[in-house]
């Protein structure tokens, strides 16, 4: 009688004599040298049986790996992470029989195609979730673009993990900025098996995503800036941008201290993020002495602010705070110019991108925005790191492409540290206590998950790119 066993997505096939909480562990053909496994045998007596238990068929034109067990041997077909696998473990009488075969099956393994390289490597797949399609497609495209770019350094330099080759993978996917399809999304990547995840980006989307990673134990690493997000009590969120609170407050302090503002007046598009970052702004211009002359409320997707304009230029406000992002931004500027409102737009990260400029032409000279971090170009790794991007891209980057960077690298790092490709309360726990040095800053986390002292620079629209205010 042969025993089926399916555990993390493999199916495991033993048969009689040999244990069945046995754990392969991945051994290299080199060992196969001394051994010959009466393998064709046994795939042909099992083969319709593998179909009448639910096996899905085509496993066979897969690479073949042995794999070394307590007191047996195994024989793994199709063993890409997240697909079901065949595996035949062989005691060792039975293979002490067929040793002089060794030769032959090699030969004919080889002859077929199925035996796959002698330096078989562990494939860790990273998750990714963010709009890839939609109005800010650019921005998820760019985190997108950075983690890619921090993947193929990696596999060119070689990562090892507790004596493994790890060949990294990024599954991306389209949360299309739509909280019910990130949820979607999330337990998606979670089936798959994912080691940890990059995103989501928007808030709105982050927050109830995160319920899913928690409830999975997936390391999640977003740059969703709403606090609401770390204050879930969820020790797997680890922020790696700048909250609301360091944003928002930002150009708080920024339009009382710098442009001497005394009134204001705030948009925000309700989503998670935009309305969250225009709370910390209220808080902290007045805090500063500003007062809050209007405050209106638009939506995601809205084009035409000429109402909400009009009313507002009746209160002739210093400033407009927008809580939102550069697709609804960059009109808003051009129609901010076309109505003639003396008052300066201010916003976070949202709209401090390259597509704020390109979309606002002219009018984007009006704009003052913060993001987390340091200017890139201040810094050699900085400079260095825009230069890859373009070079790989043909495009500069947006806001976060370099996070995502850093958040690979990041994950890879806290992985050879805590010695798991596998284990993520392991990898938690390692990321809990990291300090990496990054080429947007240094990540450390406090309790919350939030980075600590996450830095913050204000930018200006400048030949359609944002470059450091006072340059």
């Amino acid at each position: 009688m042969y025993f089926f066993r399916l555990t993390d997505g493999c199916w495991h096939v033993y048969p009689p004599g040999v244990p069945k909480d046995a754990t392969p562990l991945i051994e290299t053909l080199r060992y196969a040298t001394q051994f010959a496994i009466r393998w064709t045998e046994a795939l042909f007596t099992l083969l319709p049986r593998l179909q009448t238990v639910g096996l899905p068929s085509g496993l066979f034109p897969h690479p073949l790996q042995i794999r070394q067990s307590t007191g047996a041997f195994v024989l793994s077909i199709g063993c890409s992470r997240g697909k079901a696998r065949l595996v035949l473990a062989l005691t060792g009488p039975i293979l002490g029989d067929y040793m002089r075969r060794l030769n032959t099956t090699m030969a004919v393994l080889a002859a077929v195609g199925f035996i796959a390289t002698a330096d078989a490597q562990t494939v860790v797949t990273i998750g990714h979730s963010a709009p890839l399609t939609g109005p800010q497609a650019p921005n998820g495209k760019d985190n997108e673009n950075g983690a890619r770019l921090a993947i193929d350094e990696l596999n060119k330099s070689g990562v090892t993990v507790a004596g493994q080759k790890v060949t990294f993978k990024l599954d991306s996917e389209d949360d299309q900025a739509d909280p019910k399809v990130g949820v979607q999304v999330a337990q998606k990547l979670v089936d798959s098996g994912v080691i940890a995840v990059l995103g989501p980006y928007n808030s709105g989307v982050a927050i109830p995503a995160s319920r899913v990673y928690n409830t999975s134990g997936v390391p999640m690493l977003p740059v969703a800036s709403n606090p609401a997000l770390t204050k879930q009590g969820f020790k797997n969120i680890f922020r790696i941008g700048a909250s609301d609170e360091q944003l928002g407050g930002t150009m708080g302090q920024f339009a009382a201290k710098t442009l001497k503002a005394k009134t204001a007046a705030v948009i925000d598009d309700r989503t998670a993020y935009g309305q969250g970052v225009a709370e910390q702004f209220v808080k902290e211009a007045k805090a500063n002495g500003i007062q809050i002359v209007d405050q209106q409320f638009t939506n995601s997707s809205a084009t035409d602010f000429l109402g909400i304009l009009t009313s507002i230029k009746s209160k002739n406000p210093d400033v407009i705070f927008f809580g939102g992002y550069a697709s609804q931004g960059a009109p808003m500027a051009k129609q901010m110019k076309a109505r003639g409102l003396r008052a300066k737009l201010l916003g976070g990260d949202g709209i401090c991108s390259a597509d704020m400029g390109k979309v606002a032409g002219d009018a984007a000279s009006i704009v003052y925005c913060a993001q987390g971090g340091i200017s890139l170009d201040k810094t050699p790794a900085g400079r260095e790191f825009l230069k890859k991007y373009k070079a790989a891209y043909n495009t500069d980057t947006q806001v976060y492409g370099v996070s995502y960077y850093d958040g690979v690298k990041l994950l890879a790092d806290a992985m050879v540290k805590a010695g798991t490709t596998t284990d993520k309360a392991k990898l938690i726990a390692q990321l809990a206590k990291t300090n990496y040095k990054g080429v947007a800053g240094t990540y450390t986390f406090d309790e919350y998950g939030d980075l600590k002292g996450a830095p913050t620079t204000v930018y200006v629209i400048k030949n359609g790119l944002p470059v450091p205010y006072g340059r």
